[in-house]
């Protein structure tokens, strides 16, 4: 009776296209998405907000809707490829779930060309009976040009990606050294060894370490000196510079380029401790027990001088052997390396005890030529420099976070929540699955999930106990509200380390120096939450437990907390944008780079198993693509949630998490970022190699539509939209060949240490 009634009630919500023609409704309240058929997206295009009234059930029990009232049209721009048909121009949305073409007149043609990559503003709306019109607002070039994957996302995402006049102009009034005058009411810290520790391709260096012994109490332990550059020093809040910061929020890392958050005068030159220069720095000064504790600590500004601009490898070569040929090069710097270790030691203990999870993953790194295309996928191996960097950042950020606290002042805190129920459940049922003789309980501690990793750590399955472990795991956000960080198991965390790449941590500087000169620091006026916060904000509503049997009576948020809040979600927004360009970049390399191998053989692992089949990454190239379930055999195969697998019910044949394969990749489907496999059985002979194609395609594939993985569902409606998806499906017969899985490579971003 219940769903009855909601029947021809009318709710407002975004439209999201799909692909394959249909689209659903996200409801602003919450509730289920609404089914959109092909026949009600003719009217409305992907992003436009709407009205609409459900109007019956399918024969699973999902709303079907109407479009009663279009409330709002997009303002994205669209981004395809400019093409004639019969005489006619259009444009061919790059993100398909448009669904539509765009009708370009002769008068709205610019001076794009055919094939050409263009921007499209609408200036006619889709109707019923009527395509959407267009005219081209910029061209950005030919679809293989290098850097063009770049220039598709940062649009597509809507992604800042030029200065306002106005910050370049502040930006180039700007010094280019430390004056003397920037130098008043800071303690100078030129003569102390500090020295950076990053990447071989970093390019802004913010955060400098040194470490000494120290009597701690009365024992022995470390003084331990973070300094962060001090970019609040120049950015001001409300002025141009922080104006276009904080619109980003984060910077965006791609292969082989940056979007950065401040101009390149600021986060390249006068706001990068780059060595054997002085810098302007925030400095977090802690003295550290035998046991790893913060004992003490204290905040001041400071003038530095970086001794040394280091490496990973080259530190991690060092600590290894300190008569090598780096400790050599490095002499003077190798005794403070070394106390750099020992507090680290003593930090990785006191994170034991803490219970923090630390799950082994393997990220990757691809290496690009000189005009953008993939050389190669590696793994990114993680040493002991790389570690050590970590906990002192974490010290930092918990001392940052601590003093906020006590100086009773708002902020933003890097808020990690605990796995929800039905996460818990889940996890449970997997566990329970595998016979392990393990669970967590209803109120689950980091501690639980580490004890259940290391126990497994020896286990052939056990990166994929670890990958089922974090995906039981919420993401983190950044709130005035400190409910701790579940994932580190500290009670309360922010981000500080990095104000060149990250509004939080330049908020949470220009907070630490008001406590410290015993002021109030107060937002500037900030624009309004766009949709991405909004969506956010819709999904941790989902996260709020349940109300005790006597709730206490909540405080009203006053107006300064609003303000924190939405500077929180839009900041967290903002993040998960930059995630979503990053790994549509590196899709698109991926499937290009995939192209130069379409009928080969590789080794792999499955990776995830769902109703529609498996995604498979290959072992050689680190690369993720589907294995429809309709290339699995002719049989009955059905999805066990519970143990994650895909199960043949005539043979018995299991794929579960880790399973090794073998497959022969297919389909490669650029625009779609999706690459398909086949499964290779032992024994078996292939007809048909499909030759190489660098445009895409060979004899039996050149323009179809392949699948590997980016969060996109199968072609079967049951599995679209996050629905639910059935037990099982035939697999073989007419059907095999037909079916085209629907999702995309799942790339790994860049490694950039202080995420948490």
């Amino acid at each position: 009776m219940k769903e009855k009634s909601n029947l021809l009630t009318e709710f407002e919500g975004q439209v999201n296209g799909h692909r394959d023609g249909h689209g659903f409704v996200v409801r602003d309240d919450g509730q289920s998405d609404v089914y959109l058929p092909p026949n009600e997206m003719r009217a409305v295009l992907h992003r436009d907000r709407v009205k609409v009234q459900i109007v019956r059930q399918d024969r699973r029990g999902r709303p079907e809707g109407r479009v009663t009232e279009i409330l709002a049209r997009s303002e994205s721009p669209i981004i395809g490829r400019l093409l004639q048909e019969s005489g006619v121009w259009l444009v061919a949305p790059e993100d398909r779930r448009y669904g539509q073409d765009v009708l370009i007149p002769k008068g709205g043609m610019g001076k794009a060309q055919p094939g050409q990559v263009v921007v499209v503003e609408l200036t006619e709306p889709p109707a019923l009976y009527g395509q959407p019109v267009g005219r081209i607002k910029e061209v950005l070039g030919e679809i293989d040009d290098p850097g063009m994957e770049i220039e598709i996302a940062v649009r597509k995402y809507g992604v800042p990606h030029e200065f306002s006049d106005a910050a370049q102009a502040q930006a180039r009034a700007l010094p280019d050294k430390v004056r003397p005058a920037d130098k008043k009411h800071r303690i100078d810290l030129t003569d102390v060894p500090l020295v950076t520790i990053d990447g071989e391709d970093a390019r802004d260096f913010d955060d400098a370490v040194y470490c000494e012994p120290a009597k701690v109490g009365r024992g022995k332990g470390w003084r331990l000196l973070v300094a962060i550059a001090d970019v609040s020093h120049y950015v001001e809040t409300g002025e141009a510079i922080d104006i276009d910061a904080y619109e980003r929020a984060t910077s965006v890392y791609f292969p082989r380029r940056v979007i950065p958050m401040l101009p390149e005068k600021l986060s390249n030159g006068l706001c990068s401790l780059n060595p054997e220069v002085e810098r302007l720095c925030m400095v977090c000064d802690m003295l550290i027990n035998a046991q790893g504790d913060i004992h003490a600590y204290q905040f001041y500004p400071a003038v530095m001088f970086s001794h040394g601009r280091l490496t990973y490898t080259e530190v991690a070569a060092i600590l290894q052997n300190t008569r090598g040929h780096e400790a050599q090069q490095r002499e003077a710097l190798v005794p403070h390396l070394l106390n750099l270790h020992d507090v680290y030691r003593g930090l990785l203990e006191a994170r034991k005890r803490r219970g923090a999870v630390d799950f082994e993953t393997t990220e990757t790194q691809i290496v690009c030529n000189e005009v953008g295309q993939i050389e190669k996928i590696v793994p990114r191996t993680r040493n002991d420099a790389h570690r050590l960097i970590e906990e002192a950042m974490l010290a930092a950020n918990v001392c940052s976070a601590e003093f906020i606290q006590h100086g009773k002042h708002p902020g933003l805190f890097r808020v990690h929540e605990g796995p929800t129920p039905l996460k818990i459940d889940i996890l449970r049922q997997y566990l329970k699955a595998l016979a392990l003789p393990y669970s967590v309980s209803d109120e689950p501690t980091p501690l639980e999930f580490q004890q259940i990793a290391s126990a497994t750590g020896d286990r052939p399955d056990a990166l994929q106990i670890h990958q089922m472990l974090l995906r039981s795991m919420s993401q983190a956000i950044y709130s005035p509200n400190n409910e701790g960080h579940f994932g580190l198991a500290f009670e309360a965390y922010t981000h500080f380390t990095s104000p060149i790449r990250r509004y939080p941590d330049l908020l949470v500087h220009r907070v630490i120096k008001c406590v410290l000169g015993e002021r109030k620091y107060s937002l500037p006026n900030l624009p309004t939450p766009g949709e991405a916060q909004l969506k956010l904000a819709k999904r941790l509503a989902d996260r709020v437990k349940p109300p005790t049997e006597k709730p206490a009576r909540a405080k009203k948020p006053n107006a300064e907390l609003l303000a924190w809040q939405a500077a929180g979600l839009h900041c967290s927004a903002n993040e998960r944008r930059a995630d979503e360009a990053s790994r549509d970049v590196e899709a698109w390399l991926k499937c290009k780079y995939m192209r130069e191998h379409l009928g080969e053989e590789f080794s792999g692992k499955v990776s995830a198993a769902t109703s529609f089949g498996l995604f498979v990454t290959l072992d050689s190239m680190y690369v993720e693509g589907l294995v429809h379930i309709t290339e699995l055999g002719g049989e009955y195969y059905r999805f066990d949630e519970a143990r994650q697998e895909l199960r043949g019910e005539r043979t018995g044949i299991r794929y579960a998490l880790g399973t090794p394969v073998r497959v022969q990749v297919s389909r490669v489907d650029l625009d779609g970022r999706r690459i398909d496999f086949r499964l290779v059985r032992e024994g078996e002979e292939l007809v048909t190699r499909a030759p190489r194609d660098k445009k895409g395609g060979s004899a039996a594939a050149a323009g179809e539509g392949g699948s590997a993985r980016v969060a996109r569902k199968p072609k079967p409606k049951a599995d679209e939209a996050g629905q639910s998806g059935p037990s099982g499906i035939w697999s073989g017969g007419k059907a095999a060949g037909k079916a085209a899985g629907r999702a995309g490579p799942k790339p790994t971003g860049k490694s950039r240490k202080g995420r948490r």
